[in-house]
């Protein structure tokens, strides 16, 4: 009887080993990162778990494995991805798509909410809030407001526990340029970043430093050509006027946009003229030398635009500056490169970082970094995968891990 109840133990433990593998990698919050992927191939959220320290990456929530035969688990196709900076919600633009239409259902466009569960898992929250046209997503530092681009327009929405609310703004375009294509969006920060890891710090972590009392939203139009300014209010969320009559000028095709977390700098990625813009950012915190007033007025950076190497191929896109204000990492979403930057922080100046570029998978369409300056993701669209990178924070390098499969054409990316 005792050997039958040892064997009987044994296949128990071989059937929940088994089980356990089935089902993926948990995650612990305490140990590991998360990294939120969303793939319009089969319409869905994934999510992966990966080590802090060694980077190893594993699959928990919507497994490549097991969601590579549908295509429409969401209702739409999700694709720019942000998560408040608390890390428990996250927020995705969904797209309709007529063949996930169902007797009942029409798909349409807007934004979807989604709790981040303690396991790395999702639960939807809701219903897709209807949004006409949304192309890109912004959250501004303190997770009280999304922004998004529209195309023809900016719209934003307060934020409560996953809930999103329209908010009724008041601007109205320049009259100077003709009718835009917002194709990005950036918001200064109200809340400055927190020390980091191994006394790696922000230039802005020094006791004493308050962060900013007004807040703005840059957008750029990829049809003049320009970065529009404006004002948002920061109890309410709604945007006003801020900038000049005649908005500042970018380079050919811009599609890309970053604010510096210290509210120092501006910069944008002009697509066709392969160059990178770089503004100072007149604010209060900051009050930099040739600004006439802090009212978020942007004044060109000795030796702006800066070049990317490699040729127009590159192709810049998606762009951000990491947490601590030391680098600017742009994507080549024709080189298949993402290019580092090291900012000088009084000049706003760039120059490229050891090593100047590292490389991505097929058409990269987005980029996200952690919070705590450690690792870089990029998703790989035509690839089907995400590129993921650790980050030596004092110099801003980038080091190359293997690349991780997802389901068919990864766009948004978040990480926690």
């Amino acid at each position: 009887m005792s050997t039958r109840f040892a064997w009987l133990l044994g296949v128990v433990a071989l059937v929940a080993i088994g089980v356990l593998v089935a089902c993926g990698t948990t995650y612990n919050s305490s140990s590991d990162g998360l990294v939120l992927v969303g793939n319009q191939g089969s319409a869905a959220i994934q999510t992966f778990s990966f080590n802090l320290g060694n980077g190893h990456i594993s699959a928990v929530y919507n497994s490549t494995s097991s969601t590579v035969a549908s295509t429409c688990i969401l209702p739409g196709l999700p694709s720019s991805l942000v998560l408040d900076p608390a890390g428990a919600y996250a927020y995705a633009i969904i797209n309709k798509a007529t063949a996930c239409d169902t007797p009942t259902t029409t798909t349409i466009n807007g934004i979807l909410a989604f709790k981040v569960n303690s396991g790395g898992t999702l639960t939807m929250v809701g219903q897709v809030v209807p949004d006409p046209s949304p192309v890109a997503l912004a959250m501004d530092s303190a997770g009280k407001f999304l922004f998004v681009a529209e195309g023809g327009g900016v719209n934003s929405y307060t934020i409560s526990g996953g809930t999103l609310t329209p908010v009724q703004s008041s601007f109205t375009l320049p009259a100077a340029i003709q009718p835009p294509n917002f194709v990005a969006l950036a918001a200064t920060p109200t809340v400055l970043p927190k020390n980091g890891l191994s006394g790696q710090n922000s230039v802005c972590s020094a006791p004493g430093n308050n962060p900013p009392t007004s807040e703005y939203l840059y957008a750029v139009d990829s049809v003049n050509n320009v970065i529009v300014e404006f004002g948002v209010n920061t109890s309410t969320g709604a945007l006003t006027n801020a900038g000049p009559t005649v908005p500042p000028s970018t380079g050919s095709v811009p599609m890309g946009v970053a604010v510096d977390p210290c509210n120092r700098f501006v910069y944008v990625a002009n697509n066709q003229s392969n160059t990178i813009n770089a503004w100072k950012l007149c604010s209060v915190v900051s009050v930099q030398q040739g600004c006439p007033n802090a009212d978020g007025s942007l004044v060109t950076v000795s030796g702006s635009p800066f070049s990317l190497t490699g040729g127009g191929a590159n192709e810049p896109g998606p762009m951000l500056v990491d947490p601590f204000g030391g680098s600017l990492y742009v994507v080549g979403t024709g080189s298949g490169t993402v290019s580092a930057f090291r900012i000088a922080p009084v000049s706003g100046g760039l120059t490229p970082g050891n090593p100047a570029t590292v490389v991505t998978g097929l058409r990269p369409t987005s980029i996200a970094i952690r919070s705590d300056d450690s690792w870089l993701f990029v998703t790989n669209h035509d690839s089907g995968s995400i590129s993921q990178y650790s980050i030596t924070p004092a110099s801003g390098a980038l080091t190359p891990q293997v690349a991780t499969t997802t389901d068919n054409y990864p766009w948004g990316v978040a990480v926690k």
